[in-house]
């Protein structure tokens, strides 16, 4: 069935499913912390835990087979804080009202990809561009190793900074290295084995070695059952009220860009593009992200997106659909297995999400640094996106510096109609933000 697939893109069934358990591993700690961040908002933590479980399961199921892509599709931390942190408890919004703002912006955004209007967006990006946000993102994904490691923290007097050297933080450093000589030596599944080394060597901290903290990996039992008390329970007619229409709009802005700057980045990293020079079956994936967002509200949970974590597996060699539904199998099991993704620590992950940065920035070496109308917005979308810790931003900033630059010095050829419609969303999306 993948034989065509694999042989067209010089790939096997090994590599695809080991690359496939590789993104799930990067990606699964969304299945507990999704649950944590909507729970803030009044939503059961358990039945959050079935939602996302459900969403990211059929949504990069979808996207490996529908659209062929090696890309994991889950919940997005990012929008999963301002349904939270905005929508409920900022502006007073029901969750379950929340819920039906999420159903209605992914119907919305279900329609702008039907009429094909989100994939004339993205071919409207300048290349540039595409190279820079690919870039920003290798950035973004190794600040979040980073800081997930405890390697980097918050400085008060310089912003950020180097922590301390502790247990737990040797361990990280040993499984960077590791996985490095692993990577750099080309083992087949090398990012999978860095990421078992590291939570074995993990093992004693807080219990061998005092770290004044809990066990990092901690058996907390094998089976949990699945909650489905969300599945259902979005209110669909007051969500369509006018003081929730800025919620469902901020949803679909907000889920355009991270998912178009997602896709567009790992395909110019992976060279995953079509004939044409366009990231491959865009217009499949993104009515596969829409369905994740419209499959989200339904199901109890913040919209879907893209997983910009899809890059550790792509790293890996995957380079077809397998990848994606690999990934989509392998969370189905938590519905009942959460406990056990929970022994998986943060600083096990973080090795293959600062490495993944190195293949990442690749496409930095394709701009031209010497024209620098368009080599200032590439930089400021390449820097902005880990600086502002948002993928949103930096492609915000990127697009309206490229077309004020390009306005002042006379050479408006170079902004499409297409752009200047990007410019009206992304300057709705900072009103609304």
């Amino acid at each position: 069935m993948f034989s065509a697939e694999l042989t067209k893109h010089n790939s096997t069934y090994s590599t695809e499913i080991i690359a496939g358990i590789s993104s799930f591993l990067a990606t699964s700690y969304i299945i507990v912390v999704n649950p944590a961040v909507l729970s803030q908002a009044g939503l059961p933590f358990s039945g959050v835990l079935t939602a996302t479980v459900l969403v990211s399961f059929f949504s990069s199921l979808m996207m490996g087979w529908y659209a062929k892509n090696p890309v994991l599709v889950a919940p997005g931390m990012g929008l999963n804080a301002f349904f939270t942190f905005s929508a409920v408890i900022g502006m007073k919004v029901p969750w379950q009202v929340a819920l039906g703002a999420v159903f209605w912006s992914g119907v919305l955004f279900l329609v702008l990809s039907a009429f094909n209007i989100r994939t004339y967006i993205v071919r409207a990006i300048p290349r540039p561009l595409r190279y820079a946000i690919a870039a920003g993102i290798g950035l973004f994904i190794t600040l979040i190793g980073f800081v997930n490691a405890g390697f980097i923290v918050h400085n008060p007097a310089t912003i950020v900074g180097i922590g301390k050297l502790h247990p737990a933080l040797l361990t990280f450093l040993a499984g960077l290295l590791f996985t490095a000589v692993l990577v750099t030596r080309q083992v087949k599944g090398a990012i999978l084995i860095g990421i078992v080394f590291t939570t074995l060597a993990a093992v004693p901290l807080g219990r061998w070695w005092a770290t004044g903290a809990p066990p990092l990996v901690d058996w907390k039992g094998l089976i949990a059952a699945p909650d489905f008390s969300l599945v259902l329970k979005l209110d669909l007619v007051n969500s369509l009220q006018w003081s929730v229409i800025p919620v469902i709009f901020a949803f679909v802005f907000t889920d355009m860009f991270d998912s178009l700057s997602t896709l567009v980045g790992l395909s110019e990293a992976a060279n995953l593009l079509d004939e044409k020079g366009e990231p491959r079956n865009i217009k499949r994936a993104l009515v596969t992200d829409a369905v994740a967002t419209t499959l989200a509200g339904l199901a109890g949970s913040s919209p879907g997106t893209a997983y910009i974590e899809s890059a550790v597996g792509i790293k890996e060699g995957g380079r077809t659909g397998l990848t994606a539904i690999t990934g989509a199998l392998l969370f189905l099991p938590f519905l009942f297995l959460a406990p056990l993704l929970s022994m998986v620590p943060a600083i096990a992950t973080a090795p293959a999400l600062v490495l993944v940065g190195v293949f990442m920035v690749q496409p930095v070496t394709k701009i031209n640094w010497t024209q620098l109308d368009e080599a200032i917005p590439a930089f400021l979308a390449m820097v902005i996106i880990p600086f502002s810790y948002s993928i949103t931003q930096g492609i915000i900033w990127g697009f309206l510096s490229w077309t004020a630059i390009k306005l002042i010095t006379g050479k408006t050829k170079d902004i499409s109609i297409a752009l200047w419609i990007i410019d009206a969303f992304a300057i709705l999306a900072l009103i609304l933000g």
